[in-house]
């Protein structure tokens, strides 16, 4: 599910945001896989492509920052 957040009428220059919630997959006892899902609207503003690589950068506990790879490297084709 995700949830646009309201607007706010103090924001001044602040970014683009949107919620969204986590996902889990169980499989099997112990293994699970958490799926963070990119908005449509944020995935065009930043002109995301599919198979486009990025790197997940945890700065601490409550910032993850989302880096795009330098030169736009698409994963290997299958």
């Amino acid at each position: 599910m995700i949830r646009m957040p309201p607007q706010s009428d103090d924001a001044q220059g602040a970014g683009m945001g949107y919620q969204s919630t986590v996902q889990v997959i169980q499989r099997g006892g112990k293994n699970r896989q958490y799926y963070l899902i990119c908005p449509s609207p944020l995935a065009q503003a930043l002109e995301i492509e599919k198979g486009e690589v990025v790197e997940w950068v945890v700065e601490d506990k409550h910032t993850l920052i989302l880096k795009r790879a330098a030169g736009r490297r698409r994963a290997m084709p299958n």
